[in-house]
């Protein structure tokens, strides 16, 4: 009779001790190399700004940030990997705004945005244009929206895929006008553009560091940008408010999240360091030379923001019929 006992008083001793090695080992943190897991394939402009900051991350951290580029499934695959991760702090998530939109078009998710995740802080941002072909006889936000309600499904929309942000930034535009315009999906953000550059597709929100250029050589009419402020990379460019849609919002952003069990030591130790990275001249430099905006805001204000990701784009997918599955 006396086994049970002991078994349960040595797991009782076993569980105290490691509680109370915990503060030990968030202090010696960390102790190997962090992966930090990418939604996106290898090449692309997140991508980029990702192994930007991790080459400083790995430098204030004093270990090497190993990136781990994990696409598909509008990023699930990658945010699944992490969720369900030892909360040790050595697997991280270098999430994008794809998190913010998959609960509103999937039925079933293997995760919980919320509750799977603690935000440690943002990397960067950067708007979207919206943009139409320069033979489309529209000159404003206005003339589009004119166009298409005098037309209802004349128009084409390319979109970097179902349930993308390029996707979700134009329904947010049908909504908010009663317009209907033809959603014409591609495998990623290269080939939509291509279509709207050679007149397959009318008008498209596409991303500033891609749009400019384009809207620069006159190749692309830019219309709007869905920001709160104008871009500085074309500030000729009105916001998409005051062109006469109000709030309308759609940012491309990143941020650091880790599995939410993850000690409140380890989390504080990655912020510190993170925001050290994402705002030292070097980075900021070079995360504004690909048309972002650095950030490195607090958990708070990174969860906030993350919250009203959320309930915007679940509202949007909901008004518009939007689903995957």
């Amino acid at each position: 009779m006396s086994r049970p006992v002991l078994a349960v008083s040595g797991a009782c001793a076993i569980a105290l001790s490691l509680a109370g090695a915990l503060p030990v080992l968030a202090q010696d943190y960390p102790a190997r190399s962090v992966r930090m897991v990418l939604p996106f394939p290898a090449g692309g402009g997140s991508d980029l700004v990702a192994r930007i900051i991790a080459q400083k991350f790995s430098q204030q951290l004093g270990q090497q940030v190993i990136v781990d580029n994990r696409a598909g499934a509008s990023g699930n695959i990658a945010a699944d990997i992490v969720a369900k991760a030892p909360a040790d702090g050595y697997t991280v998530f270098f999430a994008n705004s794809s998190i913010a939109i998959s609960p509103a078009i999937y039925k079933k998710l293997s995760y919980d945005p919320v509750n799977d995740f603690a935000a440690v802080s943002m990397a960067s941002s950067y708007p979207f244009a919206l943009v139409a072909h320069p033979a489309l006889p529209v000159k404003s936000v206005k003339d589009l929206v004119a166009l298409a309600r005098a037309k209802p499904n004349s128009l084409d929309y390319s979109s970097a895929g179902t349930g993308t942000m390029s996707h979700m930034a134009m329904e947010m535009l049908r909504v908010k006008t009663g317009t209907r315009i033809t959603h014409l999906p591609y495998k990623g953000a290269a080939p939509a553009s291509v279509a709207l550059l050679t007149g397959e597709s009318q008008v498209a929100f596409v991303v500033m560091p891609v749009a400019a250029p384009h809207i620069r050589n006159n190749r692309l009419r830019g219309l709007g940008v869905a920001d709160k402020a104008r871009s500085a990379v074309v500030p000729e460019l009105p916001t998409m408010t005051e062109a006469g849609v109000k709030d309308h919002i759609a940012l491309q952003w990143n941020g650091l999240l880790v599995p939410a069990k993850t000690p409140a030591a380890v989390q504080d130790r990655l912020y510190r360091e993170w925001v050290a990275a994402v705002k030292s001249p070097e980075v900021v430099k070079r995360i504004r030379a690909e048309g972002a905006e650095p950030s490195g805001n607090s958990p708070a204000e990174f969860s906030a923001f993350f919250r009203s990701e959320l309930a915007k784009w679940a509202d949007v997918a909901k008004q518009s019929g939007t689903t995957v599955d």
